[in-house]
């Protein structure tokens, strides 16, 4: 019997690889949502699970198992793949010249302070320059942050991102440089040989894999599960190759997700990479990271080597800083950008590590330095991420125009902004689907579409969801279609008042959001207005998500969720945030004109900054404000106001209090989580008294 063969009597160890994935599937599951709860970044929560699980702690995971260390690396490398990915490439070739410059001036004060450090410590010199490599690389950990934010588009983040692969590779070669040395090993010949091999290497990769991706990807079509596995083959591909040329995988990494991202586009396909190693692959680096603390060794750096310990730390605190501020002198950052792109490049985890262990390895570092390193990697890595969270939160997007080119005037032709109104680019009436779940509680809702598609000469499609059952005949589900047919009828005849055709469906789905966003697309819906619910804050909210954020992420139209306090006729005022001059944030401004127009409000727009910010730049601002507004014939917008403020949801909530709705931009989701808007937009939502439209469009 094959039962028979099973070793009933054999242990099951706590350190088996199953064990372990078990309990790392545990661990980023439920600490991350809970520690976001605290205020602090669910990053931190991983690296805290680290510490308690390894052999400083419950001694249930141990860093150097086979099964960490290759969950580790693909987390690592994973997450430098997706930060190419990430990257606005249009924005990134404007940015290429700062990002050099910014990589030439942390690495020159890395350096630096590297060399000072190193001698001031008694060591030779070529270990003081084996210093300047540990402290010129710098590993993203807050790069999650600062996406789930939404300020990716913010010039300091995009030139922070390309200074550090020059950082990484610039630290690395001096690490070659160093090991050569101390093996009676280097020449001007080698040193040509490895920059020469590492060129060749960067160009095969961005332009041999970019080529190879489009061709493959035009001979596969829509086999989408082909095209994931491509994609992944080369990560991998560029990553052996780095280690072919003496660079660290995460270079090959990087430079694999630039090169792809020109062929992926916005796909499924991306969106499929991108959730694979956000909820898998790259919180299990983080836990690794964790593991690899020793807290008696910290301890003991702290007692018995402070000197040394707190002159490593402070010459990367400061060295970072040094290197930054002379972009803010010559490029004119503000401090918040200044600060978060400081912020982004304190930890100390990758490259910085590896080249520890290296140096280590080899006899170039002691015991004690190599346990300052390590004391560095752990205070970086708490701090780093949270000191990301405080500053890029209080961030604002500068739009190409405010922020590449400071004298020029806006085009809004550049921007492809058009004349005709917002989301008509349908060849059918303007639709819009009304999903109801009570209707007497969505009355105002269906009021506020139908209003709208009033305006639009439209149509509404009220819209029941009925859960799926097993069998089609299902006393139940009977009962329930009946009771669903009663909801959409008496949706429905609100529309009458206005003349405007409604057509009520009643549709039967495993999923409610599915239902939803599937109608959507079958009916070519121009917009979907859903009505707010409780149930999207809260833990439940966190862990597993709602219904609201699954339609933001699968529609393939504008959602406008909405949380209307009155009668849709007393809506008079209406305040849109404007945070930046991007694309979509003026596809909410111009979602406010059309909702106006609808119920002959009038539209103030509201750019809270900094007080610190130069009296120029916001003329600059509002003046292309201005002209977007009159570019696009935006006739409800009747005042346009700049407010200095410390801080912005005070401000806004302050100014609220005299408007009837505020319109609220919302982003696209990349893991669970609840809605992905900003801490301001999170707080505004709480706090404001009156009614609120979340607007949010298609991942496009």
């Amino acid at each position: 019997m094959v039962l028979a063969a099973v070793d009933h009597g054999a242990p099951l160890s706590l350190h088996s690889p199953f064990i372990s994935l078990t309990i790392l599937l545990l661990v980023v599951l439920i600490l991350p949502p809970l520690f976001e709860r605290l205020k602090l970044p669910g990053l931190v929560g991983l690296l805290f699970a680290g510490v308690v699980l390894g052999k400083s702690g419950l001694a249930v995971l141990t860093a150097d198992t086979e099964t960490m260390e290759l969950l580790a690396e693909i987390g690592k490398i994973y997450l430098m793949f997706v930060i190419g990915l990430e990257i606005d490439l249009a924005r990134f070739h404007k940015t290429r010249n700062r990002s050099l410059s910014l990589g030439l001036f942390i690495f020159g004060s890395s350096l630096a302070a590297g060399l000072l450090v190193g001698r001031l410590l008694g060591f030779d010199w070529n270990t003081a320059l084996l210093m300047g490599s540990i402290f010129a690389p710098h590993t993203l950990l807050a790069y999650p942050i600062v996406n789930r934010l939404g300020v990716m588009g913010n010039e300091s983040i995009t030139v922070t991102i390309g200074a550090t692969i020059f950082t990484d590779i610039l630290g690395l070669l001096l690490l070659a440089i160093s090991i050569s040395i101390h093996a009676g090993e280097f020449s001007l010949f080698s040193l040509v040989a490895q920059i020469l091999a590492l060129a060749i290497y960067a160009a095969t990769v961005l332009f041999g894999l970019d080529w190879a991706g489009k061709f493959y990807f035009r001979r596969t079509g829509d086999e989408q599960g082909n095209q994931f596995v491509f994609v992944l083959l080369a990560v991998f591909l560029a990553s052996v190759g780095a280690q072919l040329v003496n660079v660290e995988r995460i270079v090959g990494a990087f430079l694999a997700g630039l090169a792809v991202n020109d062929v992926l586009g916005e796909g499924p396909v991306k969106e499929k990479v991108e959730f694979v190693g956000s909820v898998l692959f790259i919180p299990f680096f983080f836990v690794h990271v964790g593991l690899l603390v020793d807290l008696p060794v910290f301890v003991s750096s702290f007692t018995s080597e402070l000197g040394l310990t707190l002159a490593i730390l402070s010459g990367v605190v400061i060295s970072k800083f040094l290197g930054i501020y002379l972009a803010k002198l010559f490029y004119r950052y503000n401090w918040n950008e200044i600060l978060t792109m400081w912020s982004l490049c304190l930890p100390h985890v990758a490259a910085p590590l590896a080249a520890a262990i290296v140096a280590r390895e080899v006899g170039l570092i002691n015991e004690a330095v190599f346990n300052a390193v390590i004391v560095l990697m752990l205070v970086t890595a708490i701090a780093g991420p949270i000191a990301t969270r405080a500053f890029a939160s209080q961030l604002a997007i500068s739009a190409d125009a405010n922020t590449l080119d400071d004298t020029d005037p806006l085009n809004p032709e550049e921007w492809g902004y058009q004349r005709e109104p917002l989301m008509c680019h349908l060849p059918r009436a303007f639709t819009i689907v009304v999903p109801i779940f009570n209707p007497r509680a969505d009355q105002h809702l269906m009021e506020t579409a139908v209003l709208l598609a009033h305006h639009e000469a439209g149509q509404i499609v009220p819209l029941t969801i009925s859960r799926a059952y097993a069998h089609m005949d299902d006393p139940i589900l009977v009962d329930d279609l009946q009771k669903r047919q009663v909801m959409v009828q008496e949706a429905s005849d609100i529309s009458q008042t206005l003349s405007v055709k409604a057509t009520p469906i009643v549709r039967i789905a495993d999923d409610e959001a599915t239902g939803i966003s599937h109608t959507a697309r079958e009916q070519n819906a121009n917009l979907v207005v859903m009505g707010w619910s409780e149930e999207n804050t809260g833990v439940r909210a966190r862990l597993f998500g709602t219904t609201l954020e699954s339609v933001f992420w699968s529609s393939h139209c504008p959602v406008a969720v909405m949380r209307l306090k009155s009668d849709p006729t007393d809506i008079h005022r209406i305040l849109v945030p404007v945070r930046d001059l991007m694309p979509k944030t003026i596809h909410t401004v111009r979602f406010a004109q059309l909702f106006a127009d609808a119920h002959h409000a009038s539209v103030t727009l509201v750019h809270v900054y900094d007080r610190r910010t130069p009296k120029e730049n916001m003329v600059k601002f509002k003046k292309d404000l201005e002209a977007i507004v009159a570019h696009d014939n935006l006739k409800s917008v009747d005042r346009i106001k700049t407010i200095a403020h410390d801080n912005v949801t005070q401000a806004l909530l302050r100014l609220g209090e005299s408007f009837d709705l505020v319109i609220l931009r919302s982003m696209r989701r990349r893991t669970a989580g609840g809605l992905m808007v900003s801490d301001v937009t999170t707080k505004l939502i709480r706090e404001l008294a009156c009614s609120i439209v979340l607007f949010g469009e298609p991942h496009m």
